[in-house]
């Protein structure tokens, strides 16, 4: 890789994790395609532990912000992971039979999974600007539970399919069957993430082949500078999320994000 690419990538990496940590993401729809194009790594095995490895630190840096803040609900998250994380090693299975044909499916689930997103973030908003305030938490609303543990197995399995923190799933989940405000919305995905991303990575390097072990551990050292970067930029990007931007303007950035990424996809499936 030319020292040119290594910049880039490291630019890169930096930026997605200052974008993706106010909006409760973790990036992994965008650390995909920058090692898959800029490195140019395969979408395989190695790819997804590497993207869920840079994904897990934006969650951890941007997570812990949250929490001080007192944007966690600690007691939907733990519904939710009773289903993330089996969801997340149902997934892992996926991956290991899909083999060979990962390239093309990996992409059609994830457009798939971006315009699932889209529709309900667009429908979330505009309930929203209908009704003149942004949302809060009815102290008398009842959590959905089953659909909301559905919704988490779901973000589970597409975060290790994927090599993505699910955010894009758990928000909406979060919102709509947790009966969750925006901004806690956002910390208790990143607390999702926490949680299942680490259980992904570790089935994901069981199932890897010893040719994509080997590569893997020849590329850790970049991957860990790479880990270094997105940690900084996730705790910028958190901080200056929490202090500078209101909750409809968080929504508009997270809807802008998984549009770019959702027409990224698209070429590329068209190009098969």
């Amino acid at each position: 890789m030319s020292i040119e690419a290594m910049v880039g990538i490291s630019l890169g990496v930096f930026l997605i994790a200052f974008a993706f940590a106010p909006v409760g993401m973790g990036g992994g729809m965008l650390f995909v395609p920058l090692l898959h194009y800029g490195a140019g790594w395969a979408i395989d095995g190695r790819i997804i532990a590497a993207s869920l490895t840079l994904t897990a630190v934006v969650s951890y840096g941007s997570g812990l912000a949250h929490r001080r803040e007192g944007h966690v609900d600690d007691a939907i998250v733990k519904i939710g992971l009773a289903g993330a994380i089996p969801g997340a090693l149902i997934g892992v299975v996926i991956v290991s039979l899909i083999g060979d044909n990962l390239d093309l499916v990996f992409k059609i689930l994830s457009l798939f999974m971006i315009v699932w997103a889209i529709r309900k973030t667009i429908s979330k908003m505009s309930t929203e600007s209908t009704n003149g305030t942004e949302e809060v938490e009815p102290e008398d609303t009842i959590v959905e539970i089953p659909q909301l543990r559905v919704g988490s197995a779901i973000g589970g399995l597409l975060s290790s399919v994927l090599a993505i923190g699910a955010g894009v799933i758990y928000v909406p989940i979060l919102r709509t069957f947790g009966k969750l405000a925006p901004r806690k919305a956002i910390g208790s995905s990143l607390h999702f993430m926490m949680a299942v991303i680490p259980v992904s990575i570790l089935t994901h390097i069981l199932f890897l082949p010893t040719e994509s072990m080997e590569r893997l551990a020849s590329d850790l050292p970049f991957i860990t500078g790479l880990a270094a970067l997105t940690f900084i930029g996730a705790r910028s990007g958190a901080k200056f999320g929490m202090k500078h931007l209101t909750e409809p303007r968080i929504m508009q950035i997270f809807l802008v994000l998984i549009v770019v990424v959702a027409i990224r996809y698209l070429i590329d499936i068209i190009g098969f």
